[in-house]
């Protein structure tokens, strides 16, 4: 693995949709731990774009995870209070809306309409093996209501990047992900968009993820391309980390995570599960993962 080029501006990007498992905490400590070593800035950017799966106990437990395992942060609300009154994307609906109206404007085509149900989708993934793949667009204007609008990807598009975690990548984005939803039915900015901006917007230079993630990591250097002021995000730095393994090397689903459904708080007795994970993760003895001090002083002696 490669450390990340000085300066360093990362974040953290829970979503209040669920309360957060051992493979959020793992990232989220491994994230902390990069940003430490490179003396950087770490913002808590939290994801509550989906109102709909958006609940309060969820937001909580943001915050009391990250007490809970020690991380501290440099940007962002000190609490679901204060989140709620000054960061919540809800604040920057009309920031995304502007801007896919400038990218449509500017590059006609990118977009189109959709009316493809999550149904009809997974039929058409089942048929040419995408996820979540194509249909047929929707011949009405792009500012139609009721309908989601999807990125035009070509079906040979590739993104190539370096990874900190994991060499040279090459993702075969027509192929991996298709064309991908940048707003969805109700008129707000889908994930793949707002995540680019926020992170624009934040000035971020490092991006922690699992490998399930790489799709999405293409999606988002494609879509870069097009969204205004997003150019620099083709410079960001990414670390992709591998899938969690148990202490006898077998890895771990998210179903078998524990915690999964309650939430890592209500399973663990301690963060040492977290560390020892982020340990095996590194490749470092099992001392280094009985505290956030020792883990902490092992990254730093890393070369």
């Amino acid at each position: 693995m490669e450390f990340p080029a000085s300066p360093v501006v990362s974040r953290l990007a829970p979503t209040p949709s669920g309360f957060l498992h051992l493979g959020n905490a793992v990232n989220f400590t491994l994230t902390w731990l990069l940003v430490r070593r490179a003396e950087g800035q770490l913002h808590l950017r939290i994801d509550d774009l989906d109102r709909a799966r958006f609940r309060p106990a969820y937001l909580e437990n943001i915050f009391r995870t990250l007490e809970w395992l020690g991380l501290d942060y440099d940007h962002g609300p000190n609490g679901p209070d204060d989140f709620e009154r000054h960061y919540s994307q809800r604040y920057f609906l009309g920031h995304y809306k502007a801007a896919l109206q400038v990218a449509q404007a500017t590059y006609p085509g990118l977009f189109y309409a959709c009316r493809c149900s999550r149904t009809e989708l997974a039929r058409l993934a089942l048929l040419d093996g995408r996820y979540p793949g194509t249909c047929r667009p929707v011949q009405l204007p792009i500012d139609a209501t009721d309908v989601a609008w999807r990125a035009h990807v070509p079906e040979a598009a590739q993104i190539s990047f370096p990874d900190l975690g994991q060499g040279p990548m090459v993702v075969p984005l027509g192929q991996s992900l298709g064309d991908f939803v940048v707003r969805k039915k109700d008129g707000v900015a889908a994930y793949q968009v707002a995540s680019v901006l926020d992170d624009v917007r934040l000035g971020t230079t490092l991006i922690v993820r699992g490998l399930d993630l790489l799709p999405s990591t293409a999606a988002q250097l494609w879509l870069g391309q097009y969204l205004p002021k997003a150019e620099g995000f083709q410079k960001t730095q990414f670390l992709h980390h591998g899938l969690l393994a148990d202490e006898h090397g077998q890895k771990l689903s998210k179903s078998t995570q524990a915690g999964h459904q309650r939430g890592i708080l209500a399973e663990a007795s301690g963060p040492q599960m977290v560390y020892a994970a982020v340990a095996r993760l590194l490749g470092l003895s099992s001392e280094a993962g009985e505290s956030l001090a020792k883990l902490q002083a092992e990254v730093q002696r890393l070369a």
